[in-house]
């Protein structure tokens, strides 16, 4: 299925996305070494075994990045233009390996651009959460999208 369209989002609207994720040791390992982050509480189980977590955490960045990507399928895939920001990006209860995530997105507003009229600008906020449905993160993200027959 395409992508949304500017006209088809609507302030209020939640999408609760079906594909979730199971999240292993070999993802944040891949992702912590992919973007060079060398943080131990992310990789060194002994290091992590010694915190008050007692094990790694699945690394934040990933979490935002695989959050926002379940999202796709449902809202934007082929129809956004472009991210313009995110912001209140908030954590609130680690992620750790074998935890599976899901996640629903909330429309905040919509507008039309005031510079392009082929577009306008939809405000989300993702919110994933864990197999136990605690919040384990969320954010506000700001997309360009598309207009039907524009």
């Amino acid at each position: 299925m395409p992508g949304l369209y500017l006209q088809d989002f609507s302030p209020g609207q939640v999408f609760q996305h079906q594909l979730r994720r199971t999240i292993t040791e070999s993802d944040n390992m891949l992702f912590s070494n992919m973007t060079l982050n060398p943080q131990p509480l992310h990789i060194d189980f002994d290091f992590a075994s010694r915190t008050e977590w007692g094990k790694p955490l699945v690394n934040s960045l990933f979490t935002l990045g695989l959050m926002i990507g379940i999202s796709v399928n449902d809202t934007t895939i082929g129809t956004t233009i472009a991210n313009l920001g995110m912001t209140d990006v908030i954590f609130p209860h680690p992620m750790f390996h074998g935890d599976t995530f899901h996640v629903e997105t909330e429309v905040i507003s919509v507008r039309d651009s005031k510079s392009k009229n082929d577009r306008g600008i939809v405000e989300f906020e993702h919110r994933g959460f864990n197999q136990d449905n605690v919040l384990v993160a969320r954010c506000r993200r700001q997309a360009m999208m598309r207009k039907k027959g524009e």
